[in-house]
């Protein structure tokens, strides 16, 4: 299991598969061949389906095209054996001859990955010796430690450097995102909403003004990040609303100090790893389940470790905000992270807060585990038919017409 940097990547929108992912392959395959008179790139599957929609052409072009021409190929009905997210990259000479030709998976997250095992060229060893949080959970019970100690153990020491700079990603994603009015980039012309539900709920009773918040500040990142902004994967650019909404929320509203944010942030990172090494975070391959739904357990377990929740509690809330995703499909509208993904994360981001107050007034002694529940999401999400996996063929994005 890898860092827990690599679930918390600091980039633009508006996806961290789409957008992130082909943007570095191109990065290296530019490097690689600056001497190409021009380039062919071909786009396969999920990423064929919905890569207009999420600018992946823009961004490979952006990179290739500095070095040379770049003609992209779409071929939305052919899915490589490894991932959906599949694509090809080709170097060619002056004479027309291929020079080199690479084939590279986007798995996530913005991560990337050959399809080669411990040979693939992002291949990073292990750092993690437990990849399971029910063994996880026994040693911090029997060492009297937390998760996020867990983390500190067998990180680096630039892990809280590393994570202040996330978390002052996320503050001002914010910031920028409930200050910022009109309309997303896009054939939807979809509002911005953050703004209005930011001034809404400042006018609210104490009882209601919590939750508007909430719902205010998991618009604003993932508004931003529709619109290219700079944000924080966590664990993806589709989810990345959810962890802001729910801490900017509570260091706001509860005054907590910088320290117990960035060790709940350590927490929220073991669990998003977890998923992601034991099932999955990418909607092309699981659905939205892996991607709002890991966002959700991720919050859920920050939340409930703030507040105080023991190991058991803290696993028990991680279980119930990902349970209660199981199933959720990808089905963005037009190809875009709009229509459903960003009232998504401003619903997941309050079911967090439910699920850590669930929790924390149990014992955190329940049936179902969290391990469980991770292996049934990936069993379940490699039973969903690919219309339902970010292809914008099914769902709610079958038959919608921009002017609907």
């Amino acid at each position: 299991m890898e860092s827990i940097k690599e679930i918390y990547r600091i980039g633009k929108g508006p996806s961290s598969s789409h957008t992130m992912g082909p943007e570095h392959a191109a990065k290296i395959f530019a490097k690689r061949h600056p001497e190409a008179n021009h380039f062919k790139v071909t786009l396969y599957g999920s990423l064929a389906a919905t890569g207009k929609g999420h600018m992946t052409d823009v961004a490979i072009k952006d990179i290739l095209g500095k070095t040379a021409p770049v003609n992209i190929d779409w071929e939305p009905e052919i899915f490589l054996p490894f991932h959906p997210n599949g694509m090809k990259f080709a170097s060619v000479d002056g004479k027309g001859m291929t020079t080199d030709e690479w084939t590279v998976y986007s798995i996530g997250g913005g991560a990337l990955s050959e399809g080669k095992g411990k040979d693939d060229y992002f291949y990073e060893k292990s750092i993690y010796p437990l990849t399971k949080l029910t063994d996880i959970q026994h040693w911090c019970e029997e060492n009297g430690r937390g998760y996020w100690e867990y983390v500190e153990q067998h990180e680096d020491d630039g892990l809280w450097d590393y994570l202040r700079e996330v978390w002052l990603t996320m503050t001002n994603a914010v910031a920028r995102g409930i200050n910022h009015e009109g309309a997303l980039p896009g054939p939807l012309n979809l509002a911005r909403k953050a703004p209005t539900y930011y001034i809404k709920a400042r006018a609210y009773k104490p009882e209601l003004r919590s939750r508007a918040m909430v719902y205010a500040y998991a618009l604003a990142v993932s508004e931003e990040n529709a619109a290219g902004g700079t944000i924080v994967t966590a664990p993806t650019c589709g989810a990345c609303g959810v962890m802001p909404g729910v801490l900017v929320h509570l260091a706001q509203a509860h005054d907590f100090n910088e320290e117990r944010i960035l060790h709940a942030l350590a927490t929220a990172g073991l669990i998003g790893n977890l998923i992601k090494e034991n099932a999955s975070i990418s909607g092309a391959e699981v659905g939205c389940q892996g991607e709002v739904g890991t966002a959700c357990a991720m919050a859920s377990a920050a939340a409930c470790q703030i507040f105080g929740g023991t190991p058991s509690q803290i696993e028990y809330a991680a279980e119930m905000g990902l349970e209660h995703h199981l199933g959720m499909t990808c089905d963005p509208v037009c190809g875009l992270v709009q229509i459903p993904c960003i009232e998504r994360n401003a619903f997941a981001a309050c079911r967090a807060l439910d699920s850590q107050l669930y929790a924390i007034i149990s014992d955190g002694n329940h049936r179902v585990s969290f391990d469980r529940v991770v292996s049934v999401m990936n069993q379940t999400g490699h039973d969903l038919p690919s219309l339902y996996k970010e292809t914008s063929e099914g769902g709610l994005a079958k038959g919608f017409s921009t002017n609907q």
